[in-house]
């Protein structure tokens, strides 16, 4: 394991810390609130104590909260954390299903959430025993859904103080869902100690400092952005605006250095001509130092676009839940379209074969694994995962190469790869190649099930309005053009043999391609003899 040391403390001490090295900074604003670090921490505290009293200092009792990209998040999380509980991050953006098996499976007794979440947990509350108060968030002084408390009104009976739990490093901070793109979600189980290790690292490789300042422009507010920049003492400014010229805007106003998004806003924000109109000083601001993206896979021309226009790298990490997220990230300075980067700092990277699971070397093809400490404690209810071996080797499931550097490339999910004539095809390659078509806005492809070759390449296309596609020949006669001009620079194995116009692409509220849904349909449509 390379030397890498971190605090020795629960994942709330970083709050603490922030606010006792700078009370009066700013550590989290939106278009209308900003908390310093001492209000935030108070407001933790607050919190804390309630809900000390609310279960009565039981350590370890699980608190879901709503990761919402408010400040009121950043003072839950640490105010759950801080008074004994295992915090539960609920998506407040998903579906019926997905809530309720987030807060069954997870056994959460408490939730602190926005009201529209809170309206729907109240009225399938019978189908959830152990779910015993609902806290409202955003209704200061309002009304909330039958049943339910608001927690600004909740807080006025709480004294001002530090409550009594005393954080553990070694015991789980909070129970992370995956996305479920690849099956029925399941709770990553993470301990302080990983949290802390991979804020350190965060802020160490993104080179946060006290002199920071963050623009998230994301649906959610990742505990990744959270901690990392309270460790690093760095201002976090909120950007709720769906609108990527505002966020651009929102970052030149404050003074950002970095600018956090998802991929698939900055595709959009690339294709945007309001972008190339827009005066310079609105494009980031004179003290932006780099945009930087992940969950999925960032388009490299996307990339190179804003990289011109913005005149500040554009990267790309890489990680997952699992590993509390960030194991590999670009350097500024090091910076190529396509790579995730290199690992950050204490983590290692390894290829091994898909079939034999021998170590592979440089260059050859094969699934990451990747060890470190901030490698979670293991899944919710299941008492060893097989997908972690004796040596503390993480099967990542997805497939890459490590170059001479040490960066790594992805290639895709080692379960969206597919075969034609047992040659191994990647959507995410095919993707890149027909996002580059200025016809194309969005698209996803997937193997439709051939019984002669395997798999065939199908394409779902989101067009742009270019007038060309006025009616249903119209359309096919645009795709299939688009289609043609791709196969021009893919193998025989990797050509679009079918393609269907979309209206949108399927996406997790993360911004990730729901591939396995699509796949799915796919199946059953060529089961039952449907063609495109």
């Amino acid at each position: 394991m390379p030397n890498f040391t971190y605090p020795d403390l629960p994942v709330d001490g970083l709050l603490r810390t922030a606010a006792a090295r700078d009370p009066e900074g700013i550590a989290v604003r939106t278009a209308d609130t900003a908390l310093t670090f001492r209000e935030l921490d108070v407001l933790a505290d607050r919190i804390a104590v309630f809900l000390e009293r609310q279960t009565g200092h039981r350590p370890g009792v699980r608190v879901g909260v709503a990761h919402t990209l408010t400040p009121v998040f950043a003072a839950a999380y640490h105010g759950a954390l801080r008074g004994g509980g295992t915090a539960v991050l609920i998506n407040p953006l998903t579906g019926e299903d997905g809530l309720r098996h987030v807060v069954a499976v997870s056994g959460a007794e408490i939730v602190l959430v926005p009201y529209a979440t809170a309206e729907r947990l109240a009225k399938m509350r019978a189908e959830l025993p152990r779910l015993r108060t609902i806290v409202v968030t955003d209704a200061p002084g309002g009304p909330v859904p039958e049943g339910c408390r608001c927690l600004f009104e909740a807080l006025e009976d709480v004294p001002h103080g530090a409550p009594a739990h005393r954080g553990d490093p070694d015991s789980v901070a909070c129970v992370q869902f995956t996305t479920g793109t690849t099956g029925r979600p399941k709770g990553v189980l993470l301990t302080h100690r990983n949290l802390v290790a991979n804020a350190r690292q965060t802020a160490l490789t993104h080179r946060l400092g006290p002199d920071s300042v963050t623009v998230n422009h994301l649906p959610l507010y990742h505990v990744m952005h959270l901690n990392s920049a309270l460790y690093a003492g760095a201002c976090q400014v909120l950007c709720q605006d769906p609108d990527p010229l505002v966020s651009l805007a929102v970052a030149a106003g404050t003074g950002a250095t970095h600018y956090y998004g998802l991929p698939a806003r900055l595709h959009r924000l690339a294709a945007d001509a309001r972008l190339t109109r827009a005066p310079h000083a609105a494009r980031g601001g004179p003290r932006l130092t780099a945009v930087l993206s992940g969950g999925s896979a960032l388009r490299p021309d996307a990339a190179r676009t804003l990289r011109d226009l913005l005149g500040v790298p554009v990267v790309q990490g890489y990680g997952m839940a699992e590993l509390s997220p960030l194991t590999h990230c670009q350097q500024p300075g090091r910076y190529r379209p396509g790579a995730v980067g290199t690992p950050v700092p204490g983590t290692e990277c390894r290829l091994v074969d898909l079939t034999t699971r021998r170590p592979l070397d440089a260059g050859s093809t094969g699934e990451v694994q990747v060890k470190g400490p901030q490698l979670m404690a293991g899944y919710l209810d299941e008492d060893r995962c097989a997908r972690i071996d004796a040596d503390g080797w993480y099967s990542t499931g997805d497939v890459g190469h490590i170059d001479d550097d040490g960066a790594l490339w992805l290639v895709d999910r080692a379960d969206d790869i597919f075969k034609y004539d047992n040659e191994i095809v990647s959507p995410s390659r095919i993707e890149r190649i027909l996002g580059e078509d200025p016809r194309v806005a969005d698209c996803l492809v997937a193997d439709w099930p051939d019984a002669e070759h395997g798999g065939l390449a199908w394409a779902g296309v989101v067009l742009r309005d270019t007038g060309d596609a006025r009616d249903a020949d119209g359309t096919r006669a645009v795709l299939d053009s688009i289609a043609a001009r791709a196969n021009e620079r893919l193998a025989h194995f990797e050509q679009v043999r079918r393609t269907e116009a979309l209206d949108a692409v399927p996406r997790t509220p993360t911004g990730k391609p729901e591939r396995r849904r699509v796949r799915q349909g796919l199946r059953t449509r060529a089961a039952a003899g449907a063609g495109t």
